[in-house]
C-alpha cells in the first residue's frame, strides 16, 4: 500500500507540512508506504488547454500530456492507494500551486460526454488538510465550506470514487514571533496559547485521518 501527500505550502516545516507528516504516520501504522511531495519545490503550471487528453484514439487519451516536473508526481498518484492534500488558505480558497495541481490531476480524468462521467478506472480514497486563519465560529460566515467543497465534490466525482475526507485547521499560529509584524488583527499571545493547547488535538486527528483512508481501501 502506498499513501502520497501533497503539501501546497511553501513552508516545509509549518502548520499544514506538520498535519501531512502526521496524516502519513497514521497511515505507516497501517502498513503504508508514504511519501510527501512539496509542491512548491515543483517546476510546472495548471492546465494548458491543450485537450490532448480528451484527442480521439490520442496516445495520452484519459492522461495529462504536459512534460514538466509534476507529470512524474501525476504517474506516481495513479499507483497509490490514497492521496492526502494539504493547503493553507489564501484569500478564500487553496493557494495557486494547489489549484494549478488539482487543474492537471482531474481534468484529465473528465469524459466530456453528457454526464461529465470519469475516464479513471480506479478509485482512490482522498483526504484534505485546510490551514486557516479564521476561528471556527466564522466558517459558516464566510462560506468556506461551501467554497471548498466545490474542490471536493469535484475530487470525489472524478477521482476518489466517494466522499473526500476533510480536515479543518482554524485559527493558526503564523509567527514565532507576533511582535516582529506590523500586525493588530491578532492577539499573539492568544495564538501562541492556541498552538501549544490545540494544534496537538488537530495533528491527532490528522494521524487518525491517515489511518483511516488506508482502512478504507477495498
Amino acid at each position: 500500500m502506498k499513501v502520497i501527500a501533497i503539501n501546497g505550502s511553501p513552508r516545509k516545516k509549518w502548520n499544514t507540512a506538520t498535519l501531512l507528516e502526521k496524516a502519513l504516520e497514521g497511515a505507516a501504522t497501517q502498513g503504508a508506504e508514504t511519501e510527501l511531495i512539496h509542491l512548491y519545490d515543483l517546476n510546472y503550471k495548471g492546465c494548458i488547454s491543450c485537450f490532448n487528453c480528451k484527442l480521439q484514439d490520442g496516445k495520452s487519451y484519459g492522461h495529462c500530456s504536459v512534460n514538466d516536473e509534476l507529470k512524474p508526481i501525476l504517474q506516481k498518484i495513479e499507483e497509490a492507494d490514497a492521496l492526502i492534500l494539504g493547503s493553507p488558505i489564501y484569500f478564500g480558497n487553496v493557494t495557486g500551486e494547489m489549484r494549478s495541481f488539482l487543474e492537471r490531476l482531474l481534468f484529465q480524468h473528465l469524459a466530456y460526454d453528457v454526464v461529465y462521467s470519469s475516464l479513471r478506472k480506479k478509485a482512490t480514497p482522498t483526504g484534505i488538510i485546510y490551514t486557516m486563519n479564521v476561528p471556527e465560529s466564522k466558517l459558516e460566515e464566510i462560506n468556506y465550506k461551501k467554497v471548498l467543497g466545490t474542490i471536493e465534490s469535484s475530487i470525489k466525482r472524478l477521482f476518489s470514487g466517494s466522499d473526500v475526507e476533510s480536515l479543518y485547521v482554524t485559527d493558526t499560529y503564523q509567527f514565532d514571533d507576533y511582535s516582529k509584524y506590523k500586525i493588530t488583527m491578532f492577539d499573539g499571545e492568544l495564538k501562541a496559547k492556541r498552538r501549544k493547547e490545540e494544534f496537538p488535538n488537530d495533528c491527532r486527528k490528522a494521524f487518525e485521518m491517515g489511518q483511516r483512508l488506508i482502512q478504507s481501501k477495498p
